[in-house]
């Protein structure tokens, strides 16, 4: 069961936000919404950052002002979700960071992770590598099938689905029991608004956060996602 303790800003998308949720086990998640598709989770002490990009993408994010992180998790290769020096400056000495090959053959150091494994961070805590791809003709070469990841966490019972960048793909279907999602809306590169509906009527989480959206309206998404009685949490996601 989902239990928001905190709504630190207002659901306004020119502004970031930090929501605080409760897990089933009673421990606080945190999570900060960036920029794009970056993202930072707290749970019980522990630092998650999601694709984190100081400059590639705006506004600039100072990154040696942010806690180092316990995990990195890197969806894949391009610009606006790998940053090797962000990573980096994020990095300490017990820091893991999960990454596809094509990540990993760049940077050279820290773990692959492949679609559909699944790796236990702790006693409560798991990740899992899920597809995030293109399927529409035309597009197939800019996600391929295989080579960027989505990931579930699972934190003490609360789930919490980051797809990456992704299209509406079958194995959509799977994701299942999931308190916040983050589904991307731009259509020249992933769903339209039509696949982002049909995505959340798929998964159907509690929170909904639509992320790395570009130039999509906001109200056009929150019309888009109208009536389906999720929580859908607008922020500067662009």
């Amino acid at each position: 069961m989902l239990g928001m303790v905190v709504a630190a800003c207002e659901h306004n998308p020119q502004q970031g936000g930090v929501d605080t949720f409760v897990a089933p086990n009673g421990r606080k998640v945190v999570i900060t919404c960036i920029k794009h598709s970056s993202l930072q989770i707290n749970y019980r002490g522990k630092e998650f950052e999601i694709d984190p990009v100081a400059s590639a993408v705006r506004p600039i994010v100072d990154y040696t002002d942010k806690p180092q992180a316990d995990y990195v998790l890197v969806t894949h290769d391009h610009y606006d979700h790998f940053d090797m020096n962000s990573v980096f400056i994020l990095t300490k000495n017990n820091t893991q960071v999960f990454l596809t090959r094509r990540c990993f053959n760049r940077y050279q150091r820290g773990t692959v992770i492949k679609n559909d494994e699944t790796y236990r961070l702790d006693s409560d805590m798991t990740l899992r590598a899920v597809p995030a791809y293109n399927i529409r003709p035309g597009r197939r070469d800019l996600h391929p099938k295989g080579v960027g990841n989505g990931y579930l966490l699972d934190l003490g019972g609360f789930r919490i689905y980051i797809s990456g960048d992704t299209e509406l793909i079958p194995e959509m279907r799977k994701i299942k029991n999931v308190d916040v999602a983050f589904l991307p809306c731009d259509s020249a590169h992933t769903m339209n608004l039509k696949e982002l509906r049909q995505a959340a009527a798929l998964i159907r989480p509690k929170v909904l956060y639509p992320y790395h959206m570009a130039l999509t309206p906001p109200d056009s998404i929150r019309r888009a996602l109208s009536g389906l009685g999720i929580d859908v949490r607008m922020r500067d996601l662009r």
